[in-house]
């Protein structure tokens, strides 16, 4: 099954502008190097290498022009597939878009690697773009015929991995996700020069898998795992940078009383979370449908802007008395709140001090019943 994916149409824009460098972000199987394979067979005259490769490692490590030359030969578009991989691959692209006719597209699933090498050499020369797992809006058309409440299950269940949605079976998608945890998460880990006990890091996972929706103190993540707190919050980056996690910090603008400094984290992949916790049951058995209907929500909207290339800020609210909005979006200057209910909502207006602090913002609360409109408008 081939699913169309919403950014191969900026892609392809960016790729027509020779001597230019593309970065393609995003976490291993969301379908990068599948999307970009797609866009380079309409140009023949391309040329591919994966950072994955040890022999590629060594030829593209070598900054000389003359060199670089010869590798690319008469191609004018250049993919380089895990470019962090590769040591100082920065100056490499810089070496091709400034003196040969080329366009370069890299792309990388651990942004902080590929971003350290790349920002020096390339600043003001590189596009960035970010392909997550599958957004709504590119699925939308393959549940039209299944009824939603039986599509927001799988979708909470199964996550949206591309592969995912080419099994047939629940056992399929299980032994996927399985697999997808144990080949690429741990090895990725063990890459890691920062991380000194890739085990201590699937613990700290598995216990933020139990928290979603609550803010995340530090330092009890540290006790419960026997490390320190300064290793935690190294994780905690590391886990953001690999497109495991996303940070979702506390707004404020008017209120001494708004809870700010801490964080609550969300899977980038349902997914993957319920391989961590050994659980894909059925959500009318289990007691945190509710958590993956949020985690899933504020993912979709954060997939969304993405899309649309909206730069927005994701945040929650609360007050140290306990009002709260799940997700709080900020954009050119409005505000607009979002509370998500997995059961049926017994009030819709926000909570009075939210009215009375930000009476311009918008706020809405998304259920079961209601959340098509909130991702397809």
């Amino acid at each position: 099954m081939h699913l169309q994916r919403a950014i191969a149409d900026q892609l392809r824009a960016a790729l027509d502008q020779p001597g230019s460098a593309v970065i393609l972000y995003g976490p291993r199987q969301a379908g990068k190097t599948t999307l970009v394979r797609q866009l380079l067979s309409e140009r023949p005259d391309a040329v591919s290498f994966t950072g994955d490769d040890l022999h590629t490692q060594t030829l593209l490590a070598r900054h000389e022009l003359e060199h670089l030359k010869r590798i690319v030969g008469k191609a004018t578009t250049v993919f380089i597939d895990e470019a962090q991989r590769i040591e100082n691959i920065g100056l490499t692209l810089k070496l091709l878009v400034d003196h040969l006719p080329v366009t370069v597209i890299a792309s990388g699933s651990a942004s902080f690697e590929l971003a350290d090498r790349l920002n020096e050499p390339l600043t003001g020369r590189a596009r960035t773009f970010h392909l997550f797992p599958l957004a709504w809006s590119e699925v939308a058309e393959t549940y039209r015929l299944t009824d939603p409440e039986t599509a927001l299950e799988e979708m909470l269940r199964f996550g949206m991995y591309p592969r995912v949605h080419t099994l047939e079976s629940d056992r399929e998608k299980e032994e996927y996700l399985y697999e997808y945890l144990n080949s690429y998460l741990y090895r990725d880990l063990l890459e890691f020069e920062r991380v000194k006990k890739p085990r201590k890091v699937v613990d700290l996972l598995v216990l933020l898998a139990h928290q979603i929706g609550r803010e995340v103190a530090v330092a009890e993540l540290a006790a419960g795992l026997g490390i320190g707190q300064k290793t935690v919050e190294s994780y905690l980056d590391i886990l953001e940078k690999m497109f495991v996690l996303v940070n979702v910090r506390g707004f404020s603008r008017n209120l001494r009383k708004e809870v700010t400094k801490t964080s609550r984290y969300y899977f980038v992949d349902l997914g993957l979370r319920n391989a961590l916790i050994r659980s894909f049951t059925p959500l009318s058995l289990r007691s945190d449908a509710g958590e993956l209907f949020e985690n899933w929500f504020v993912m979709e909207r954060r997939k969304r802007d993405s899309i649309r290339r909206l730069f927005t800020g994701f945040h929650f609210w609360r007050t140290y008395d306990r009002k709260e909005i799940d997700l709080v979006e900020e954009r050119d200057g409005g505000l607009a709140g979002y509370e998500c209910k997995w059961s049926q909502p017994s009030r819709t207006r926000p909570p009075k001090d939210w009215e009375e602090a930000y009476p311009q913002a918008d706020y809405h609360v998304v259920s079961r019943e209601n959340w098509r409109k909130f991702l397809e408008g």
